[in-house]
């Protein structure tokens, strides 16, 4: 069982926000939007209204519909029938800066800002304020400065966005956003890699700019967040709009029953149980005995600037947890473990056996490392290679023949990997880019699993995926380490999956440690004050 909580819920401990106005203003409407990608139907004939001034939620699976929807309102994709007005005005579908042009700004889960460029050019870029054809640096400096100083985030605007971690790129997608002053916000799954304080500084930006009448969308796949912070929710699935309420009007476990239909039994158990069921948030089971093998010690881990003198024991069949804010170190660690940082120094023994620090992910797979990076984007799946060479990828010399790749034997090899973690075979021969973003993290999951490792560091390993997707793949991590005895490391900006699936849980904090608890013994409150260094004598 997940230990001592506080006796509120989740949603509890998020900041309610004042509802928007239902003012009868329409600020975007959908008629008869459908969508296809060859033989699959994104997007049957949906009818969606929003209200202008407020916080409309679209919550559903991956591969519902949500993010097609938010992509044609967006002007990223071209309806196969249908329309959109926004504002009262048509756009110019698949064309992003006509949809700019009519207010709309858009922040997508997949980042898309230029790592070779500073926070504040990326901020600037498709829109630079300019006089007789100059750039006004001065002027977009303090714009910019401003912005960040509203949005409550350091604004650091001469260093490369290349260097920053995945959560400090996407809140300069959103600082782009507040910047252009759009009258209409479409954030695609905005929270995905915040902390729970970067979080609710979020949700007040988002608060603040609906009082200046700002019409927002949210997709999202935290239904806490949605239930606290939106006006109005609305349900995907399959396609389709399956309903549409004011959030006060929605329970939990009736928009997992909206969302997943009869799949949903066992999420629905949870609500009248309290007890999270195992396809979710599996209970974490007992400490590891002390008598377990130490499969990894590292020492004195030390990155220039992100970690500091860390020391690391990880057992045989073990999940360590990483909790800790955005910019502590927690996945600069793992990079770092992962072969990923070059630069890193420090003492690393595999079984009680000396190795030389790994300077590559190829060098960790060597030692047994597999490492499930933080963004799948750029540097997890290969979106234009199909499944199967996905999962294969790192050891293609097992699906050859005399020397030459045979997709037959590709597929053969790669489809139990596949189906184990919940892809549908008829995929395997898909292009990684046709699949939602939860199936191209569960590639990612058939892929560690294909290298048999023995250590797993897995970064976020939810992020941006569906309730369904989330249980498939933490359940994974789960089986891994309790029942073949790969030693795992969790990090995640969720606390409560941090809580119920470790067995021994790491607070980092300035690139150091800054507290260990053991599962059963530990809270949230607990997890933010190490955090936070509150507590005894500070």
């Amino acid at each position: 069982m997940v230990g001592k909580r506080d006796e509120v819920s989740v949603i509890d401990d998020i900041p309610r926000v004042q509802r928007g106005p239902d003012n009868g203003v329409i600020g975007i409407s959908c008629r008869g939007l459908s969508r296809t990608f060859g033989s699959t139907h994104a997007l049957r004939e949906v009818d969606l209204e929003v209200t202008a001034g407020t916080i409309h939620a679209l919550v559903g699976q991956n591969g519902a519909g949500k993010s097609t929807c938010l992509g044609i309102i967006a002007g990223r994709i071209r309806p196969s029938a249908g329309d959109v007005t926004v504002l009262g005005n048509n756009f110019q579908y698949g064309n992003p800066r006509a949809a700019q042009t009519a207010g709309v700004s858009a922040v997508y889960q997949e980042l898309t800002v230029i790592p070779q460029l500073t926070p504040q050019a990326n901020v600037y870029l498709a829109r630079p304020v300019t006089r007789g054809g100059l750039l006004r640096r001065g002027t977009m400096r303090r714009r910019y400065v401003d912005v960040c100083e509203q949005i409550g985030i350091p604004a650091a605007p001469d260093r490369p966005v290349g260097d920053m971690t995945v959560a400090q790129q996407q809140l300069i997608e959103i600082t782009r956003a507040v910047a252009s002053n759009s009258q209409v916000l479409l954030l695609d799954e905005p929270t995905a890699a915040l902390a729970q304080e970067e979080r609710r500084a979020l949700f007040r930006v988002l608060a603040g700019l609906r009082a200046q009448g700002t019409t927002i969308v949210l997709v999202s796949h935290n239904l806490d967040e949605v239930l606290a912070n939106a006006d109005t929710v609305t349900v995907f699935r399959d396609g389709r709009l399956i309903a549409t309420r004011p959030a006060g009007q929605w329970s939990r476990s009736e928009l997992i029953r909206s969302m997943l239909g009869d799949a949903s039994r066992a999420l629905l158990e949870a609500e009248t149980t309290g007890v999270a069921p195992s396809e979710v948030v599996a209970e974490a089971r007992e400490a590891q005995a002390a008598d377990r093998p130490i499969r990894l010690r590292a020492s004195g881990i030390t990155l220039s600037g992100r970690l500091d003198g860390v020391d690391l024991d990880l057992r045989e069949g073990e999940v360590l947890g990483i909790a800790g804010l955005m910019g502590s170190g927690r996945s600069s660690l793992l990079r770092a473990l992962g072969g990923a940082e070059r630069g890193t120094r420090g003492s690393l023994e595999i079984d009680g056996t000396p190795r030389s620090w790994p300077s590559s992910p190829r060098a960790a797979q060597a030692l047994g490392i597999a490492f499930l990076p933080e963004d799948r984007k750029t540097e997890g799946v290969c979106l234009a290679m199909s499944s199967a060479d996905n999962v294969a990828l790192p050891r293609l010399g097992t699906a050859t023949r005399a020397g030459y790749l045979s997709p037959r034997r590709l597929a053969a090899r790669t489809s139990p990997y596949l189906k184990a973690v919940g892809v549908d075979l008829k995929k395997v021969s898909h292009s990684a880019q046709s699949l939602s973003g939860g199936n191209q993290q569960k590639l990612l999951f058939a892929r560690m699993n294909y290298l048999e490792p023995r250590i797993l560091l897995a970064d976020e390993p939810t992020r941006g995926v569906d309730v369904g997707a989330k249980a498939d793949i933490l359940e994974n991590v789960r089986s891994l380490a309790h029942e073949q005895g790969v030693a795992v490391v969790l990090v995640s900006s969720e606390l409560e999956e941090v809580l119920a699936f470790s067995d021994r849980i790491l607070v980092m904090s300035h690139g150091r440690i800054a507290a260990e608890f053991t599962a059963g013994e530990v809270t949230e409150n607990d997890l933010l004050n190490a955090a936070f260094h509150i507590g005894e004598g500070t």
